[in-house]
């Protein structure tokens, strides 16, 4: 049973409702944050000390598919936000505590890119930066943040290392003005600027032990769920998100199409041109949700029987995750240009679908080409360069 699910389907209708306010105000409406906490989307990979549901990636993945093919803004909120509970989990008990101990329904923000400057002095870090895309921000409290270890004189120390900061709401500030785009408007992924803020040691992560697992292994998770490889969780509710929002492209153009007669007098029931290319366009999109949950369902029941994850195991999912969504999104370009020209009215919500399933695929963790070259080698039993290694 997955309650999350459940509580998401009884709202589907308001989310749906709420989708052109989401893209007016370019960012989630309050109400509907606060229908997202009732439901508990963004608590399913929460531990349970704290309120959460500690559940199998699959039902994550799945319920982020079902938000975002109610609206893709919603879904992809809950993809990004609700993966963050998850590295928490493993972050210093202090830190949980602060972040969860009041209010088990606060959110996290991200993003990881290293775009800070965190400088060691008595107790933690001296930490600037500026970053992009801080997706459901305006409905967060606390943020991870990526750094890089710098030296006194703010430059990047040597060897370069990764951390994630953890911030609380008062020590950032989010850019109001700065998320004007084509895509994925409901979102609210504004710019995040920190200036000369102190954070203690227990809030910060080394960045690259949370990708390799050693951050887990240190901590002490027992539980199968906070043993999972980052390159496996860490872009689930991001392809997960894409692939909903092609799941609801499909409905929408199914809706529209049922009744329509195109150009040429034909109704779209009786062409058969269009029927192939829903047909097909329907099979590639399942095919990418099966070939997602299957990666996730392989990687738990490797991780819970006690094996080792391979590297060349988690570049053949990370393979898998980028293919999914650009299936997935591949797929909605064959059927909205069968939609014809009524579909780009903005008061159909194909194209909106079709804009948030290219704003999703242009996330860093869909870039196919070092995913491919990576596992390509692997494949063939050459070990990649350090540099293909990045994010598997």
């Amino acid at each position: 049973m997955n309650e999350a699910l459940d509580n998401l389907t009884a709202i589907a209708d308001e989310i749906r409702a709420q989708a052109d306010e989401a893209e007016l105000l370019g960012r989630l409406p309050d109400d509907t944050a606060k229908k997202l906490k009732a439901a508990g989307p963004i608590r399913l990979l929460q531990p349970k000390r704290y309120g959460g549901f500690e559940a199998h990636p699959r039902e994550f993945a799945e319920t982020v598919m079902a938000a975002a093919a109610l609206d893709g803004a919603t879904g992809w909120v809950c993809g990004i936000v609700g993966v963050h509970p998850w590295q928490l989990a493993f972050a210093a008990p202090r830190v949980q505590e602060e972040v969860w101990g009041a209010d088990n329904d606060t959110w996290m923000a991200s993003p990881y890119a290293p775009t800070g400057i965190a400088v060691p002095v008595d107790g933690g870090y001296v930490f600037n930066g500026r970053w992009q895309f801080s997706s459901g921000t305006d409905h967060c409290d606390w943020i991870f943040l990526g750094a890089m270890l710098g030296n006194a004189d703010g430059s990047i120390a040597e060897p370069p290392t990764m951390l994630h900061m953890i911030l609380p709401r008062s020590d950032y500030q989010i850019v109001d003005d700065s998320w004007n785009v084509v895509g994925l408007k409901g979102t609210g992924s504004k710019d995040i600027i920190v200036s000369d803020a102190f954070v203690p040691s227990y809030r910060v992560m080394n960045g690259d032990e949370v990708i390799d697992g050693t951050a887990q292994r240190d901590y002490g998770a027992t539980e199968t769920l906070y043993k999972m490889p980052w390159s496996n969780m860490f872009p689930l509710g991001i392809t997960s998100a894409v692939i909903g929002i092609a799941e609801g492209a499909l409905a929408a153009h199914l809706d529209y199409q049922r009744d329509r007669v195109g150009a040429q007098g034909t109704a779209v029931k009786d062409d058969p041109y269009v029927l192939f290319a829903i047909g097909e366009a329907a099979a590639d999109i399942n095919a990418a949700r099966q070939e997602l949950l299957a990666t996730v369902d392989t990687m738990w029941d490797l991780v819970d029987s006690g094996r080792e994850v391979s590297f060349a195991q988690r570049a053949a999912g990370r393979r898998t995750q980028v293919r999914a969504a650009w299936r997935a999104v591949m797929a909605v370009d064959q059927i909205f240009a069968r939609s014809g020209g009524n579909a780009l009215r903005m008061d159909k919500p194909l194209q909106r679908f079709w804009r948030d399933a290219h704003a999703g695929l242009n996330h860093a963790i869909h870039v196919p080409s070092t995913v491919y070259h990576a596992s390509s080698l692997s494949s063939l039993g050459v070990e990649p360069p350090e540099t293909l290694q990045k994010m598997i």
